[in-house]
């Protein structure tokens, strides 16, 4: 009650303050989204809250008009934003403070979440009357997110759980007289399978001497069979060394253990993914998905014609092929590189209906959009359905164009991430069309992924 009456101007004091406490309830309890919520775990704290109490009060007293700006700017780039080491969590924190603390606040017609607008003039029981009496049962809804986003999580904390438990399984290999496989066994027909499975690597000198002229997709090409090759041939080694070891002919080291461990639990082994690139795959899938990403290489080094759609998440490096697209054009209109970006029109087609790339730029398909969904009929962003929590994107045209030409008017500028651990894996952004307000987007953590 003391606090809520040190201030000379009472009514703004009030309503700032007031939306400033829901602010960092929603900041602090955004975490347990996982990567939706926030890219990564920051440490907001209480103390965050007091001191900006203080700096509102000492605002207020100091100036005739409220600051907005500069309130804005002290709450979500210093006080909070200074736990924040991502742009895009600054951007979010930022657009928080926008909808929250603006002018129409005191005109009391703001809505802090659907249902829940800013109270008047209260003492300090009045607003905990009005908090339990006004204030909707907790829910996505609450943070400008998708109800989606608790299935996704709640999702995740079980598989957490059960693969915690499936490591507490002893690891004996005598399983009485069951006549059930043992682990050596299980692995071991794992790793003949693998083994027989995997291509040989890429000839890289073979394949230069097959190039006339190296444009940017032929070095990416490149670029992607050398990091192909590294990761192969280490699988390779890795399983025949495990083989020798247990045949008894090697003695077995901590490393091989780990690999029998891992190929047993259907977890991908350290060793490679050291030299790979992210993925939140289990080790079937992700082996199932290396195959396939071996494949797409061979058949764009069988001619270097670029594919008529290509496979952005079949990159080591997605950047580079991005980037090659921007080279080309600079190179054949002689546009300065660091003048250029791309632009990016979501086509109605998926990838079988092209036959050839287009003239400039390129087709890419194996999107995913998280925390709404693409509406293909208007080409705009739209509300996600409920249990739809990675709809797959149509094909998208990218082109390059002079950043000055670029229409940045009813568009979201969304990120594009490798896995859905968002963060590190960030690739590029996407300027994607919409016709609600970008802020709705960004609250709710909107954003493609190039795996699921």
């Amino acid at each position: 009650q003391d606090t809520l009456e040190m201030c000379t101007r009472e009514h703004e004091f009030k309503s700032i303050l007031f939306a400033l406490c829901y602010f960092h309830a929603v900041v602090a309890e955004r975490r347990k989204f996982g990567p939706q919520g926030w890219n990564r775990s920051y440490p907001f704290n209480t103390g965050d809250l007091t001191i900006s109490v203080n700096v509102l009060y000492n605002y207020l007293e100091a100036s005739s008009k409220v600051p907005y700006d500069d309130l804005r700017y002290l709450f979500g780039e210093i006080m909070y934003g200074g736990h924040i080491t991502d742009d895009w969590d600054r951007r979010l924190c930022r657009t928080y403070l926008e909808e929250f603390i603006k002018p129409e606040m005191l005109e009391g017609e703001l809505l802090l979440a659907p249902g829940f607008p800013l109270p008047g003039n209260m003492d300090y029981n009045g607003y905990h009357q009005y908090i339990d009496d006004a204030l909707p049962p907790e829910s996505p809804y609450l943070y400008g997110l998708h109800p989606n986003a608790e299935i996704g999580f709640l999702t995740q904390t079980s598989e957490k759980l059960f693969r915690i438990v499936l490591e507490m399984q002893p690891r004996d290999t005598s399983m009485g007289d069951g006549g059930m496989v043992t682990r050596e066994e299980t692995v071991k027909a794992l790793l003949e399978d693998m083994l027989e499975k995997l291509m040989d690597e890429f000839n890289i000198a073979e394949l230069m001497a097959k190039v006339e002229e190296r444009t940017p997709y032929a070095v990416v090409a490149f670029q992607e069979c050398e990091r192909m090759n590294i990761l192969t041939s280490e699988i390779k080694r890795s399983l025949k060394e495990l083989d020798l070891g247990l045949k008894g002919e090697l003695t077995m080291t901590s490393d091989m253990e780990n690999l029998q461990n891992a190929l047993f639990l259907d977890m991908v082994p350290e060793s490679w993914t050291k030299k790979a690139y992210p993925s939140t795959a289990s080790l079937g899938t992700w082996f199932a998905d290396l195959l396939t990403r071996i494949k797409e290489l061979e058949a764009w080094t069988g001619d270097f014609s670029l594919p008529s759609t290509v496979w952005l998440a079949g990159f080591f490096n997605p950047q580079s092929i991005l980037t090659a697209i921007m080279q080309c054009t600079a190179r054949k209109n002689g546009w300065p590189l660091d003048r250029m970006t791309l632009q990016c029109d979501v086509t109605k087609k998926n990838r079988d209906d092209f036959a050839s790339p287009p003239r400039e730029g390129a087709y890419v398909h194996g999107l995913f959009m998280e925390g709404a969904r693409w509406d293909a009929q208007s080409g705009i962003i739209t509300d996600a359905r409920l249990k739809e929590l990675t709809p797959a994107m149509p094909v998208i045209f990218l082109k390059a164009i002079p950043a000055d030409k670029q229409d940045l008017r009813n568009v979201y500028p969304c990120p594009v991430y490798k896995t859905c651990q968002r963060g590190p894996t960030y690739v590029w952004t996407f300027n994607l069309k919409t016709k609600e307000n970008p802020s709705k987007w960004v609250l709710a953590g909107v954003a493609l992924l190039l795996q699921v």
